[in-house]
């Protein structure tokens, strides 16, 4: 783990100069950098809130692995789970080059000191919601990940691609299901347009809140930690979702969704921002179930963690023995 510094040194502002060129030259900044206190306490709180949805985000779906329909249902769910848990796991490796603890990171969510993807508090109460989450949420979540690929700071940018690779294997999987549920039955069909109903709304709030209340996106920005502002990601999205709704055959639920010919784009309604507020408060529909599960998950978890430390140390010690 990479020690942080805890003062400036005597040569900050030469160092600072360094920092500014190097970002602003879109090169990588490294662990072992000199890097702002700000920049690198963005970065884990970026970092970690991506972590924690990815581990979270196996739960909505893990729901449905005994129940999905067929063999190859239940071992395309399983597959996406196992990624879902690698992605995690890049990430707290590469939170930990900032010079946190991945131990420390989870107790501060299962306390509620660190928060993830508003998306994942929602439910998933019939089975095309597994389609809809692979096709919307993972759909949102591609555009806001993509970027982050150019992120300037190396190991984040490193892990993301492999990431990005992976959701849009994801995207397609979803979609793949939706199609064939919708050339099924009348019943299958309105289950489908129920989940699209339940999970648009949500899925743009995962882009979080509007750009004039976001409070780190400027600064975020200007250190080319995000590329784009929530408000033209969200766009981003709604632009490339609306004709894929229209192959699928669903009515994505905006009365205000119409196409702007001047601007080239999709114009839609506004998301509902109070809402979005009480999830991220811990008043969501899940919220509760979901932390109280990672908690027990982590605690049940101990004595794996015990045992591999265990381990890790009698085999250090046999390497010094020899």
């Amino acid at each position: 783990m990479v020690p942080v510094q805890t003062e400036v040194p005597a040569e900050a502002p030469e160092l600072a100069e360094r920092f500014e060129a190097v970002v602003a030259a879109e090169q990588r900044i490294e662990p072992r950098d000199w890097m702002p206190e700000a920049y690198r306490a963005t970065l884990i709180r970026q970092i970690a809130q991506h972590a924690h949805s990815e581990i979270i985000g196996m739960q909505p779906e893990g729901n449905w692995l005994t129940r999905a329909p067929s063999l190859r249902r239940k071992a395309i769910l399983l597959a996406k789970a196992q990624d879902e848990a690698g992605h995690g796991l890049y990430l707290y490796a590469a939170a930990e080059t900032l010079g946190v603890d991945r131990g420390d990171l989870t107790e501060r969510l299962i306390s509620g000191r660190q928060k993830y993807s508003s998306i994942f508090n929602y439910p998933t109460l019939n089975y095309a919601d597994v389609g809809v989450i692979g096709w919307l949420v993972d759909g949102a979540a591609i555009c806001n990940q993509v970027p982050l690929c150019r992120c300037s700071y190396g190991p984040y940018a490193r892990a993301m691609v492999r990431i990005c690779k992976e959701e849009s294997f994801h995207q397609r999987q979803g979609y793949e299901l939706l199609m064939t549920l919708m050339r099924g039955t009348e019943a299958q069909r309105r289950m489908v347009q129920d989940a699209v109903d339940r999970w648009w709304w949500p899925s743009l709030m995962m882009f979080g809140p509007s750009d004039g209340d976001s409070p780190n996106t400027a600064r975020s920005m200007a250190w080319r930690i995000k590329r784009h502002t929530n408000d033209e990601l969200r766009q981003r999205f709604v632009d490339m979702t609306v004709p894929q709704a229209e192959h699928l055959g669903v009515t994505l639920p905006d009365p205000e969704l119409r196409w702007n010919e001047e601007r080239g784009g999709w114009d839609f309604g506004e998301p509902d921002w109070t809402e979005l507020q009480q999830v991220i408060k811990g008043n969501g529909p899940c919220n509760e179930q979901r932390v109280s599960v990672r908690k027990a998950a982590h605690e049940n978890g101990a004595w794996v963690r015990e045992a591999a430390a265990e381990y890790a140390r009698k085999q250090k010690e046999r390497e010094h023995d020899v």
